[in-house]
């Protein structure tokens, strides 16, 4: 059993992670960072929890770049094939549910 305070959590790098959990495959993380990560398309679906901050994210639909202000409490469900960016606004903490290995 572990209790993690998501808000106190910083890491020394950018995109800097805690590992939470890996549950047969699907990993959960908590992510730190005050800087964008970068265009990517995950091996699989792709679960981001803005837990402290906001965030910019910045995704591609229809061959169309779109935008949306994801705040706390905000959750981005990105399919399989969603080309995406998360542009924090400052520190944020994100709570990312994806398949082990993934980007």
């Amino acid at each position: 059993m572990e209790i993690i305070r998501s808000k106190e959590f910083k890491s020394e790098r950018v995109w800097g992670a805690k590992n939470i959990a890996n549950m047969k495959g699907i990993t959960t993380r908590l992510h730190w960072t005050d800087q964008p990560y970068k265009w990517h398309v995950n091996d699989g679906e792709e679960v981001f929890v803005v837990l402290d901050g906001i965030v910019e994210m910045l995704f591609i639909e229809n061959g169309i770049e779109q935008s949306t202000v994801l705040e706390t409490g905000d959750i981005f469900y990105a399919s399989i094939g969603t080309e995406h960016i998360a542009h924090p606004c400052g520190e944020a903490r994100i709570l990312v549910v994806e398949s082990e290995g993934s980007l």
